[in-house]
């Protein structure tokens, strides 16, 4: 990666597969709320990163010894895992699982749908090819106030809300942003390994924290649905929506991969249309028709045709 001014050239437009890739993504990371409101219920934040990142973990290093590639390239990037494993998992979830505990998912996805702006700031301060351009700004701040219009009448509920809570949904958006401009340095390096080689150090890092904080007892002692829960975050929003995550960032680029945060609150209100019969409330299609004006703004094709 160039990190200061150089001869990159600036990326183009997002690709029809790197744009697929994307939508499945928000999709995923849609249902991930779900499983995330339920296993806190009994699980304490912390506890639950463990679990999270621990059985991606298991499930991803099954798949690389059956499939390949060797999970022997992760070893030679050792100590930027851990970083990235810091700024991508162990901080951002903690901050996350602790925040819900106060606040809806509303409120939270409004916050963490600011990732794409703090990666935007951070990427054109530290890279050559993803430079602050007026079309990204714009169609950022379209999909942020698209995601806020999506929440209608709850949003002034979720501002009364604890102070501290927003500020760690806000935390977490930074954290994944400075992520971003780490896992950019995995240049040549397969994205199951990647995926692989963070989970892997989020968990070497979490079970001494969880340990010393809980201790054993009483770790699993959990009921059913909320293990069925946590297999759901761990298998389905953690294990396979990083292995496409880290395809994206080499594809598409860090700004483009954050995108995702934008789509993520619309795939949670459709799904909860979908399958669990809640109502499709007007606000919500403006917010939805607002979001998606912000991702063909930032794209930029539809106003160079213009």
């Amino acid at each position: 990666m160039t990190m200061a001014a150089g001869a990159a050239p600036t990326r183009g437009p997002m690709t029809l597969r790197d744009w697929a890739q994307l939508l499945l993504l928000g999709a995923i990371w849609g249902g991930s709320f779900f499983f995330a409101r339920i296993a806190v219920a009994e699980i304490h934040p912390l506890a639950l990163v463990l679990f999270r990142v621990a059985i991606a973990t298991a499930a991803l290093q099954l798949y690389l010894a059956i499939r390949g590639p060797s999970f022997r390239l992760a070893f030679p990037h050792a100590g930027l895992f851990f970083l990235l494993a810091l700024a991508n998992n162990v901080i951002p979830f903690s901050l996350i699982f602790a925040g819900q505990t106060e606040l809806g998912a509303g409120i939270a996805s409004v916050l963490n749908a600011t990732t794409p702006f703090w990666t935007l700031l951070l990427a054109n301060a530290l890279t050559a090819d993803e430079k602050l351009s007026w079309n990204k700004l714009a169609g950022i701040s379209l999909g942020v106030a698209g995601t806020a219009v999506m929440i209608g009448p709850g949003l002034a509920v979720g501002l009364g809300e604890p102070v501290w809570a927003k500020l760690a949904l806000i935390g977490a958006s930074v954290s994944y942003a400075i992520a971003l401009m780490i896992a950019r340095r995995f240049k040549g390096v397969p994205a199951p390994v990647i995926a692989t080689g963070q989970l892997t150090a989020s968990t070497i890092i979490m079970i001494p924290v969880v340990l010393i904080a809980y201790g054993p007892a009483g770790l699993f002692s959990v009921s059913p649905p909320v293990w069925a829960a946590v297999l759901g975050l761990a298998l389905l929003s953690t294990a396979f929506a990083y292995i496409l995550y880290f395809n994206l960032v080499a594809s598409a680029g860090a700004t483009n991969a954050s995108l995702v945060t934008l789509i993520v609150p619309v795939s949670a209100v459709l799904l909860g249309f979908l399958f669990l019969g809640e109502r499709l409330q007007l606000f919500e299609m403006g917010g939805m028709a607002l979001i998606g004006v912000g991702l063909i703004t930032i794209d930029g094709r539809l106003f160079g045709r213009w």
